[in-house]
């Protein structure tokens, strides 16, 4: 393996303008960096990444934080932060985190301080003061993708509002026996997005003054097969059968339109439905939905975070970034049927 000292020699430098060339620290000119570069690709000679942490401090690696790597909306947010960062040169290490005390405390005062980062983005986890704390004396920028967080910044979608807008376009066809299926209230993630979810529809029904009582709610996995099911108990009873479904998400809104169909239902005829996320089969299944794109949250996670990695004076204190949605409006939702 070539060492920095045959790349010097190579390229007719000394090694100190050679370790300069190659890491990018200290000034050296155009014409001789090239010609560093030129003689490190002849030679095969990768620079250490490890060596070079210790003279800049940066180890050029994110660490990422996220409780589920198996589910559409969080591989969406990874795939995003990922391709961000290759583009700005960076690696990604990746920690799945759950609910458990000494699982987290692990990750927060091992891997991320002594695996050496020089940022977290945590996705969809309400960090502790304490881990935000040890973070912040270390000086790692942190960044959280999912709902408010004091101390660091932070972006989301509104569900309140997410849910709130979905069940306004309903109502304003025409709907008045509106169902909202969302997730197990007591099995919540951080962030409280079912619950929150579940606030927005019925804030939307409250103002309309409309019905939205505990009958008028089911909890369901959020999945497509917890969809199926909760749409196959809902709706084979035409008598209570309401005339649309808010679904706390896509693959349940989808799961429903799979069990309607089942039982010879006509969607949007007999039942309209409603999704939020803007998941990949939402087209594929002509489901309206609300749009939240978390590939897109993803990359501007990474922005965020090579943003607060430059050190300025004026720099504004952290704060929750909304992003913004997208209403795409497909034939899964219509007039309710005069009958």
């Amino acid at each position: 393996m070539s060492a920095l000292s045959d790349v010097a020699r190579l390229a007719e430098v000394s090694k100190a303008t050679a370790s300069r060339a190659l890491s990018g620290n200290g000034y050296v000119s155009e014409e001789t960096r090239n010609r560093v570069v030129s003689a490190a690709a002849t030679m095969g000679y990768v620079v250490s990444s490890n060596a070079s942490s210790l003279v800049t401090g940066s180890t050029k690696n994110i660490g990422v934080v996220i409780p589920h790597i198996n589910r559409w909306y969080f591989g969406e947010v990874l795939e995003g932060i990922e391709t961000s960062l290759i583009a700005e040169g960076y690696d990604l290490t990746l920690y799945r985190l759950s609910a458990d005390a000494t699982e987290r405390r692990r990750v927060a005062e091992y891997f991320l301080v002594r695996k050496r980062v020089d940022a977290v983005i945590a996705v969809g986890i309400e960090l502790t003061a304490h881990e935000i704390g040890l973070l912040h004396s270390l000086a790692k920028p942190i960044i959280g993708i999912g709902g408010q967080v004091d101390g660091i910044a932070t972006l989301s979608i509104d569900d309140v509002a997410a849910a709130a807008l979905v069940t306004d376009h309903l109502i304003s066809l025409g709907h008045a026996r509106i169902m909202h299926i969302g997730g197990f209230l007591e099995d919540e993630m951080d962030f409280r997005v079912h619950s929150q979810r579940l606030a927005g529809y019925r804030q939307a029904m409250n103002l309309a003054g409309l019905p939205c009582g505990d009958e008028l709610f089911r909890e369901a996995e959020v999945s497509m097969p917890g969809g199926y099911a909760a749409g196959l108990a809902i709706l084979a009873d035409p008598r209570t059968r309401p005339s649309a479904i808010v679904a706390g998400s896509d693959e349940v809104a989808i799961g429903i339109i799979v069990a309607a169909r089942q039982l010879g239902i006509q969607i949007p005829a007999q039942l309209s439905v409603v999704g939020i996320d803007g998941h990949d089969l939402a087209p594929m299944f002509g489901l309206t939905t609300l749009a939240q794109n978390p590939k897109m949250q993803g990359t501007m996670a990474v922005n965020l975070a090579m943003d607060e990695l430059v050190e300025r004076p004026d720099r504004s204190p952290p704060t929750w970034h909304a992003y913004p949605m997208s209403l795409e409006v497909r034939g899964s939702t219509t007039a309710p049927s005069a009958g």
